[in-house]
């Protein structure tokens, strides 16, 4: 089904958008609606900061290791091993 926007300003915020990112007027379109959507979603879906900060609560689990600034053994004219 056809949409028709009739706000002439709309109009041509969506022609300028188009003719900057080099995309149909469809196209343009889209992408502002689906970033919307992914704004505007239900609790149930994570943000970028949520999953940022679950994937940084993950590497602090990961343990220490006592060679872990330097994981190679060297020889003594400073060759790895």
């Amino acid at each position: 089904m056809a949409l028709q926007i009739e706000n002439p300003a709309v109009v041509s915020k969506v022609e300028r958008l188009a003719i900057r990112m080099g995309l149909s007027k469809t196209a343009v379109v889209e992408r502002a609606v689906d970033r919307l959507l992914g704004e505007t979603a239900g609790p149930s879906a994570e943000s970028a900061p949520t999953r940022l900060a679950a994937l940084l609560a993950q590497l602090d689990r990961i343990p220490d290791r006592a060679d872990a600034s330097d994981p190679l053994q060297w020889d003594e004219l400073g060759l790895p091993k």
